[in-house]
């Protein structure tokens, strides 16, 4: 069986999707944007963008009552594989060093609303 994870805390979907999935031990989130959740605006730059894409991750496994630390498997969509760098490096203080999760890394041709960046994840519960 399947439980819907939603917060205010996070962006709204916007389309026919659930923030999260929590089944079988596991919560799966959809990718977050960039979109603070109480200006509905993004941020600018990839640091910041990366920053709010994992505070929106951050509050949806919150809601599902588990933490970062629990984080099995990102995956991260980049407008510009050019600012890697600059994610990573904001990514890296979202984890605990030694347990950082597996990780894909990807570059794509366009992301909803022009985003930056866009990150999702598989958490254990």
């Amino acid at each position: 069986m399947k439980q819907v994870i939603s917060t205010t805390a996070a962006p709204a979907a916007i389309g026919p999707y659930s923030q999260a999935i929590e089944a079988g031990g596991l919560v799966i989130t959809s990718g977050q944007l960039p979109i603070d959740p109480a200006t509905g605006k993004f941020p600018e730059g990839i640091a910041a963008q990366t920053k709010q894409s994992l505070t929106n991750v951050k509050a949806i496994l919150t809601q599902a009552g588990t933490d970062m630390d629990h984080v099995l498997k990102t995956t991260v969509f980049l407008k510009d594989m050019n600012d890697f760098a600059a994610m990573n490096e904001v990514y890296a203080t979202f984890f605990t060093e030694g347990s950082f999760p597996a990780r894909s890394a990807v570059e794509v041709a366009r992301l909803p609303k022009d985003a930056l960046v866009e990150i999702e994840v598989i958490a254990a519960k």
